[in-house]
């Protein structure tokens, strides 16, 4: 894997990391008639989350680089911004979930191009996944918000 492969991962996995916390944060202050079932959702969505850090961080350090491993590495590499803690209305969390989730998939189809044209087979896969995971979640929440 090249160092400008693994260089796109370490943003990818600072998105997931910022995502990771971002939801907590939705999960713990959204408020409205659907409270349950969306504070069960988004405890969900963090779940999956926690298993892609993993995943890619992994992935980088199977390929003999560091992965950004703090919530400084994470600000400072995400595109994906934090979120102030406060009450948030349903429909907005689920559009702050939705604008991020697109954004991850965007990132990670990229990162599936980019780590075919190396033949890094162990990151197209992982990508492909994960792009499949948010079609299905961007799906729902669209469904959602209808």
């Amino acid at each position: 894997m090249t160092k400008e492969l693994t260089t796109q991962l370490n943003n990818y996995l600072a998105n997931l990391g910022v995502s990771y916390i971002k939801m907590h944060n939705l999960h713990w202050n959204v408020v409205g008639l659907q409270f349950k079932a969306v504070h069960e959702y988004l405890e969900g969505i963090y779940d999956g989350y926690a298993d892609s850090l993993d995943e890619v961080a992994e992935l980088i350090r199977m390929n003999g680089e560091l992965p950004a491993a703090s919530l400084k590495d994470y600000l400072a590499l995400a595109d994906i911004e934090e979120l102030a803690s406060t009450e948030i209305a349903i429909p907005d969390a689920l559009a702050i979930l939705l604008a991020d989730m697109k954004h991850l998939k965007t990132q990670a189809t990229a990162l599936r191009k980019a780590a075919d044209d190396q033949d890094a087979f162990e990151v197209v896969a992982m990508m492909e996944d994960h792009i499949g995971q948010y079609s299905k979640n961007i799906w729902f929440v669209e469904s959602m918000v209808r």
